[in-house]
Protein backbone atom coordinates (compact mmCIF):
# COMPACT_ATOMS: atom_id res chain seq x y z
CA UNK A 1 0.00 0.00 0.00
CA UNK A 2 2.86 2.36 0.79
CA UNK A 3 4.47 1.81 -2.49
CA UNK A 4 1.21 2.56 -4.11
CA UNK A 5 0.46 5.82 -2.51
CA UNK A 6 4.51 6.70 -3.28
CA UNK A 7 3.63 5.88 -7.11
CA UNK A 8 0.54 7.74 -7.11
CA UNK A 9 2.07 11.05 -4.80
CA UNK A 10 5.02 10.56 -7.84
CA UNK A 11 2.05 11.39 -10.63
CA UNK A 12 1.96 14.88 -9.37
CA UNK A 13 5.59 15.23 -10.42
CA UNK A 14 4.64 14.30 -14.34
CA UNK A 15 1.92 17.03 -14.39
CA UNK A 16 3.36 19.71 -16.50
CA UNK A 17 1.76 23.35 -17.59
CA UNK A 18 -0.64 23.22 -20.41
CA UNK A 19 1.46 22.81 -23.68
CA UNK A 20 1.20 25.17 -26.49
CA UNK A 21 -2.11 24.54 -28.71
CA UNK A 22 -1.46 22.19 -31.52
CA UNK A 23 -3.11 22.09 -34.87
CA UNK A 24 -6.54 19.94 -34.67
CA UNK A 25 -6.62 18.57 -38.09
CA UNK A 26 -2.97 17.39 -38.53
CA UNK A 27 -3.80 15.53 -34.82
CA UNK A 28 -6.46 13.94 -36.78
CA UNK A 29 -4.06 12.30 -38.64
CA UNK A 30 -1.88 11.69 -35.99
CA UNK A 31 -5.11 10.10 -34.23
CA UNK A 32 -4.60 6.93 -36.95
CA UNK A 33 -2.01 5.55 -34.63
CA UNK A 34 -5.00 5.34 -31.98
CA UNK A 35 -7.84 4.71 -34.21
CA UNK A 36 -7.15 0.63 -34.42
CA UNK A 37 -7.66 -0.23 -30.56
CA UNK A 38 -10.00 3.76 -29.67
CA UNK A 39 -13.50 4.96 -31.24
CA UNK A 40 -13.67 8.63 -31.44
CA UNK A 41 -18.08 7.86 -30.84
CA UNK A 42 -19.62 8.09 -27.33
CA UNK A 43 -19.96 5.23 -25.73
CA UNK A 44 -18.58 2.78 -28.49
CA UNK A 45 -15.51 0.60 -26.47
CA UNK A 46 -12.80 -0.63 -28.67
CA UNK A 47 -9.86 -2.88 -27.36
CA UNK A 48 -9.46 0.82 -25.33
CA UNK A 49 -11.97 3.16 -24.23
CA UNK A 50 -13.76 5.58 -26.59
CA UNK A 51 -12.01 9.25 -26.41
CA UNK A 52 -14.88 10.99 -27.03
CA UNK A 53 -14.79 13.65 -24.34
CA UNK A 54 -11.58 12.35 -23.24
CA UNK A 55 -10.44 16.05 -22.22
CA UNK A 56 -11.49 17.07 -18.74
CA UNK A 57 -13.05 13.36 -17.73
CA UNK A 58 -12.22 11.61 -14.95
CA UNK A 59 -9.59 8.55 -15.64
CA UNK A 60 -11.56 5.36 -16.23
CA UNK A 61 -14.88 6.17 -16.62
CA UNK A 62 -15.77 5.47 -19.93
CA UNK A 63 -19.23 3.80 -19.71
CA UNK A 64 -19.03 0.16 -20.47
CA UNK A 65 -15.67 0.22 -20.28
CA UNK A 66 -13.66 -2.50 -18.12
CA UNK A 67 -10.72 -0.68 -16.56
CA UNK A 68 -7.41 -1.86 -15.65
CA UNK A 69 -7.10 -2.60 -11.52
CA UNK A 70 -4.05 0.29 -12.26
CA UNK A 71 -6.49 2.94 -13.99
CA UNK A 72 -9.23 2.48 -11.58
CA UNK A 73 -7.35 3.28 -8.59
CA UNK A 74 -6.39 6.45 -9.93
CA UNK A 75 -7.86 10.03 -9.17
CA UNK A 76 -7.45 12.89 -11.41
CA UNK A 77 -9.43 13.96 -14.70
CA UNK A 78 -7.59 13.97 -18.18
CA UNK A 79 -6.25 17.28 -18.50
CA UNK A 80 -4.02 18.53 -22.00
CA UNK A 81 -0.56 18.37 -19.75
CA UNK A 82 -1.39 14.77 -18.26
CA UNK A 83 -2.44 13.28 -21.79
CA UNK A 84 0.80 14.94 -23.01
CA UNK A 85 2.87 12.78 -20.80
CA UNK A 86 0.52 9.82 -20.92
CA UNK A 87 0.81 8.81 -24.23
CA UNK A 88 4.79 9.91 -24.47
CA UNK A 89 5.06 5.76 -23.09
CA UNK A 90 1.37 4.80 -21.27
CA UNK A 91 2.94 1.67 -19.47
CA UNK A 92 5.15 4.05 -17.87
CA UNK A 93 3.41 6.87 -16.57
CA UNK A 94 0.72 3.78 -15.52
CA UNK A 95 2.60 0.82 -14.89
CA UNK A 96 0.10 -1.53 -14.74
CA UNK A 97 -2.57 -0.67 -17.20
CA UNK A 98 -3.34 -2.28 -20.21
CA UNK A 99 -2.35 -0.08 -23.02
CA UNK A 100 -0.19 -1.58 -25.06
CA UNK A 101 1.18 1.02 -27.36
CA UNK A 102 4.76 2.36 -27.21
CA UNK A 103 3.54 5.87 -27.37
CA UNK A 104 3.91 8.97 -29.59
CA UNK A 105 7.62 10.08 -29.28
CA UNK A 106 7.77 13.39 -30.97
CA UNK A 107 6.51 16.19 -28.62
CA UNK A 108 4.52 18.37 -31.70
CA UNK A 109 2.66 15.01 -32.82
CA UNK A 110 1.26 14.96 -29.11
CA UNK A 111 0.40 18.43 -28.90
CA UNK A 112 -1.48 18.12 -32.16
CA UNK A 113 -3.34 14.80 -31.28
CA UNK A 114 -4.32 16.55 -28.51
CA UNK A 115 -5.61 19.88 -29.78
CA UNK A 116 -7.90 16.93 -31.81
CA UNK A 117 -8.76 15.17 -28.82
CA UNK A 118 -9.84 18.77 -27.58
CA UNK A 119 -12.46 18.80 -30.32
CA UNK A 120 -14.70 15.57 -29.36
CA UNK A 121 -16.77 17.09 -27.22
Amino acid sequence: MLRYAAFVASLALFALPAHAAGDPVKGKAVFAKCAACHSIKAGENRIGPSLHGVVGRQIATAPKYNYSPAMKKLNFKWDDARLHQYIIAPSKYIPGNRMAFAGIPKPVDRDNLIAYMDTLK
